[in-house]
């Protein structure tokens, strides 16, 4: 891997940390997803406004540990990920009150732990994170998690669960609507919620064709 050159005035310190980071074989958090975060973070900085060098560190290390979708502790993922990045940024001289607010940040983007960011950085990774389960590259990721998984594209009998609960634990298409399609509800930010709009409608029409090409109506 070479030297990271997206982080401007933290070169330094992404390149210091990015060295921390797990080097797992899931190509929904690795390096490629951190910078996509990372671009968001700068897209909703730029309106919003926030501290670049608590995002950095926090984007950095949001995925300091990884846990796998399916795994019981899922949902301590962010949290684990959190208590890395204090012990790492303490190791690093931080001071305690900047090492909080990174964590708090990690410790809040995640989905399943449901932790509400209560500072502005915090929304703004949450959001930022978000946003790349999104739209095409949403799309993308979604259906690369599922095939690690074993799952199934879509049942065959019911392909939009009209006559049966929703599993996404089997279907594919069941986690655009246990999930993804309600995503663009709890953005933060008013940056984050308007980017969210737009891909979420892009995900919308991929759906519509996808039922068109099987032989159902869209919704």
């Amino acid at each position: 891997m070479g030297e990271l050159t997206q982080f401007g005035p933290h070169n330094t310190l992404a390149n210091a940390l990015v060295a921390h980071l797990e080097d797992g074989a899931d190509g929904a958090h690795d390096l490629s997803h951190i910078l996509r975060v990372w671009a968001n973070v700068q897209a909703i900085v730029q309106i919003e406004g926030g501290d670049l060098r608590i995002l950095a560190a926090a984007t950095l290390l949001h995925d300091a540990v990884l846990v796998e979708k399916d795994a019981p502790h899922r949902a301590a993922a962010s949290t684990l990920a959190a208590e890395r990045a204090r012990d790492i940024l303490a190791e690093r001289g931080w001071d305690r009150e900047d090492i909080e607010a990174a964590a708090h940040a990690i410790a809040a983007h995640s989905f399943s732990a449901n932790v509400t960011p209560t500072t502005r950085e915090a929304k703004i990774l949450q959001d930022a994170d978000r946003l790349d389960a999104l739209g095409a590259i949403g799309i993308a990721r979604c259906f690369y998690v599922a095939g690690r998984l074993g799952r199934a594209l879509y049942d065959p009998d019911d392909p939009k669960a009209e006559r049966r609960a929703l599993d996404d634990s089997a279907y594919t298409l069941d986690h655009f609507h246990t999930k993804l399609l309600h995503l663009k509800e709890s953005f933060q930010t008013p940056t984050g919620r308007a980017l969210a709009l737009d891909r979420h409608d892009k995900m919308k029409k991929f759906l519509d064709h996808l039922f068109g090409e099987i032989g159902l109506s869209a919704d």
